[in-house]
C-alpha cells in the first residue's frame, strides 16, 4: 500500500515523498531515487572513501545529495571528518529533514545536530564551480548512476567536463566516491584515465528492489 505524504513542483520538476508499507520513498519526476529500507550502500559510499584517504583525520567531506540521509548519518558517525557539507538542490527534501514533523530526519542520525555539518541548498554543479576550499572526499549520489540521471543536465557530471570539475574540487589526497544502481564500465574507464586508483564495490539489494547490486565506484589520486 502506498500513501503520498507530499508532492511539490520545483525548478527541476516534481519531487514527491511517499510511504510504502513501512518505507519512505523519494520520487523525482516519476523516477525512483531511494527509500529508507536499507542504506548499506549509501553508508559504504562514505566509509569506503574515508578509508582510502592517506590522512583521514580532520578530513573535509562533500556529499552530493541529501536524500533519505543515510550518507550524512555515516559521515557524522565517524569522528575523523572535520568538515561535512551536504549539497541538495531540492528544497522539499531539505524541508522533509528539518521542517514540521520532519519525516526523514531520523534517518540522518545525528547529522542535523552535528556542528561539523552544513546542509547547502544549491545545485551540485553550481556549487562545484564556486568551491573555494577543496575537499578530501566528494561523494556523488544525486542520480541512479551515470546511466540513469534524474534530469538531463546531470548527465554532464559523468562525462569528461564533469569529471574535470569533480577532480578540481579535490585535494591532493582526494577521493571520489560515486553511487550507482548498476555497473558502468564506461564510467570506470573515464575515472581510470584521471585517477591512479579505481575500484568497484557491490552491495546486494534487498528482495523486491531488483536483481542488480548497488555499486560504489571509487577513484583516488594515490
Amino acid at each position: 500500500m502506498t500513501d503520498l505524504i507530499e508532492r511539490r513542483e520545483g525548478p527541476y520538476g516534481e519531487v514527491a515523498l511517499r510511504r510504502r508499507d513501512e518505507c519512505l520513498e523519494i520520487i523525482a519526476n516519476g523516477c525512483f531515487l531511494m527509500d529508507s529500507s536499507d542504506g548499506r550502500s549509501e553508508r559504504l559510499m562514505v566509509s569506503a572513501a574515508l578509508e582510502l584517504l592517506t590522512h583521514p583525520e580532520g578530513a573535509s567531506l562533500l556529499i552530493g545529495g541529501l536524500g533519505v540521509g543515510f550518507s550524512l548519518a555515516e559521515a557524522c558517525a565517524d569522528p575523523r571528518p572535520a568538515r561535512i557539507e551536504v549539497v541538495e538542490r531540492e528544497r522539499a527534501i531539505i524541508d522533509w529533514h528539518t521542517q514540521g514533523e520532519a519525516p526523514l530526519r531520523k534517518f540522518a542520525g545525528t547529522g542535523h545536530d552535528d556542528p561539523r555539518t552544513a546542509v547547502i541548498h544549491d545545485d551540485l554543479v553550481h556549487h562545484l564551480r564556486t568551491v573555494r576550499e577543496p575537499y578530501d572526499v566528494v561523494c556523488l549520489d544525486i542520480d541512479n548512476g551515470p546511466h540513469w540521471t534524474v534530469t538531463e543536465d546531470n548527465r554532464s557530471l559523468y562525462e569528461s567536463a564533469g569529471l574535470d570539475l569533480l577532480s578540481g574540487a579535490l585535494t591532493e589526497q582526494g577521493v571520489l566516491s560515486v553511487w550507482s544502481s548498476a555497473r558502468s564500465p564506461e564510467f570506470m574507464q573515464r575515472l581510470a584515465s584521471r585517477f591512479a586508483l579505481v575500484a568497484t564495490l557491490e552491495v546486494p539489494v534487498l528482495v523486491g528492489r531488483g536483481a542488480e547490486p548497488d555499486v560504489i565506484m571509487l577513484a583516488a589520486r594515490r
